[in-house]
Parts: structure tokens; C-alpha cells; sequence
């Protein structure tokens, strides 16, 4: 896999995610009950490892 297949990766799941939040309404409620402090924690540290690796 080159970089664009691994954007291309990243780009569909966030529109698959995307798309899952509008068209049911259970996962709508699931995400607004949900602390947004979580969502960026639960970032922070999946980009942990690969921006160690670009970085070193």
C-alpha cells in the first residue's frame, strides 16, 4: 500500500462512520451521550505510535 491507498483507507471510514451517525439513530444518541473529552483522548493516543514512528 502506497500513501494514497492509505488516505483513500482513512478518507472511506470516515464517511462509512459518517454516513452509520445520520442513518441510525441509536448510534446518533450513543455519540451525543458521549463526553467529547473521550473522542479526543481515544485520538491522542491512536496517533501516539504512528507520529512516534514518523518523527524518530
Amino acid at each position: 500500500m502506497d500513501l494514497h491507498d492509505i488516505q483513500l483507507t482513512k478518507l472511506s471510514v470516515a464517511t462509512t462512520v459518517l454516513f452509520l451517525i445520520r442513518v441510525w439513530p441509536a448510534a446518533m444518541n450513543l455519540v451525543h451521550k458521549i463526553h467529547w473529552e473521550w473522542f479526543l483522548g481515544i485520538a491522542i493516543i491512536s496517533a501516539w505510535g504512528p507520529m512516534k514512528r514518523f518523527y524518530s
